[in-house]
């Protein structure tokens, strides 16, 4: 029989509606309750933006990317291409043009990111269900088209389709000198193209984006045989680590070959310093929610002195004190604890399953707030909670095993 377990349920369990320590317990797990609930829910949210990150970069990113190490570009030779369609894994091969362009559309112009990529493109990625008004197609009925992000659209007013009006790409022609001609006629490069569809992806891609085929975006910054980047789509069922690996033996330490997180490096890396902040953040206002589990403790050692003194009288020791008091600690902040996780995975499960709350935005790509449970998190928040339930039960612990027993009996 566990005796220190056994005496500390007795405390914990004994009902004195007008004993101020049963009162602060009660506060105190009520602040550990909702700490850890408020937790569970922020950590969650934060696990559903990075998700929906990867979900609206994914409609247009590649599985992996090919680019040079030093340079903006490279030269694809013939048997280089060869060897990265037979390398194992290896689905597709789209190449890849981009640059900063001047975009003129009647008068009115911005810089925009030009995309120039090669007729598979379609095959790589699912940009096709990201249209809203046009066509995906690049090239039709003989002409070539661009696909331009809705922002961009917005920011020139753009018609589809408007032989009348079609948009004017210039790009800075290379003279080999370090100043631009005044004369825009020898300082630019220029070539028209139709706008044929818009896409919606993420505001980032959509206020700054244009699709167009890559001979127009080859012409347009005469780049011959010089491309940017490569973008390959493993095949079904391929482990895409492998495929990478196997990429990166193959092309040298010259390029370098990013996966999909990687790509985004940067914005995820963000999502999760933010995250661990948030985390660190709510582990203080659990330890001062749980301050009141100390000064309810201190406060119960002093009511039960002589409980303590007949217990060390009758030969507990003073491990056995101390332990009733950890234990009376743990068991205040479990209850607490685990009420708050039930709370917290509750309401993550109606948000995931009711879309409650909403982001309140009518331009927002989601309707509600992204949610998405994690099992580290839970974890995480558990070894937070045991390790300050232990902090701040350790003091009255000592000094309940510290009375002296002939003051107290």
């Amino acid at each position: 029989m566990n005796v220190p377990l056994l005496i500390a349920r007795r405390y914990f369990l004994s009902k004195k509606k007008r004993n101020i320590i049963s009162i602060i317990s009660n506060i105190s797990m009520v602040g550990v309750a909702v700490g850890t609930m408020a937790l569970i829910i922020v950590l969650s949210v934060f696990n559903g933006l990075e998700d929906l990150v990867r979900s609206l970069y994914g409609k247009s990113d590649p599985d992996l990317v090919i680019s040079a190490v030093k340079g903006k570009a490279f030269e694809l030779q013939a048997p280089m291409l060869v060897q990265i369609r037979r390398t194992p894994g290896v689905g597709l091969v789209t190449e890849v043009i981009e640059d900063n362009a001047l975009l003129q559309y009647r008068d009115r112009q911005m810089v925009v990111k030009m995309k120039g990529v090669s007729s598979n493109y379609y095959h790589q990625s699912n940009i096709d269900s990201a249209i809203v008004d046009g066509s995906h197609q690049l090239h039709r009925d003989g002409l070539d088209y661009a696909l331009v992000g809705a922002g961009v659209q917005h920011e020139l007013s753009i018609t589809l389709d408007n032989r009348f009006a079609p948009m004017h790409l210039l790009y800075p022609r290379n003279t080999g000198r370090k100043t631009l001609s005044m004369n825009p006629e020898t300082a630019f490069n220029e070539q028209n193209i139709l706008a044929g569809g818009v896409f919606l992806i993420e505001q980032h891609i959509d206020d700054s984006y244009v699709f167009v085929p890559l001979q127009f975006a080859q012409d347009l910054l005469r780049y011959g045989n010089r491309r940017t980047a490569l973008e390959i789509k493993a095949m079904p069922g391929r482990d895409i680590a492998d495929v990478k690996k196997a990429l990166k033996k193959q092309l040298g330490p010259g390029f370098k070959v990013l996966d999909s997180d990687e790509q985004h490096v940067s914005l995820l890396k963000a999502i999760k310093v933010e995250k661990m902040f948030v985390f660190i953040t709510f582990a203080f206002i659990l330890l001062i929610a749980s301050i009141n589990i100390f000064f309810s403790l201190s406060m119960l050692v002093i009511d039960k002195r002589k409980d303590m003194a007949v217990l060390m009288a009758m030969g507990a020791s003073t491990r056995t004190i101390r332990n009733i008091f950890l234990l009376e600690g743990a068991i205040v902040a479990q209850v607490g604890a685990i009420t708050g996780l039930v709370l917290g995975v509750g309401i993550c499960w109606l948000q995931q399953t009711f879309h409650i709350v909403s982001m309140g935005m009518a331009t927002s790509v989601v309707d509600s707030y992204p949610v998405k449970m994690q099992l580290s998190d839970v974890v995480l928040t558990g070894i937070a909670i045991i390790f300050i339930t232990i902090s701040v039960s350790i003091r009255p612990a000592l000094n309940a095993a510290n009375l002296d027993l002939r003051e107290n009996l």
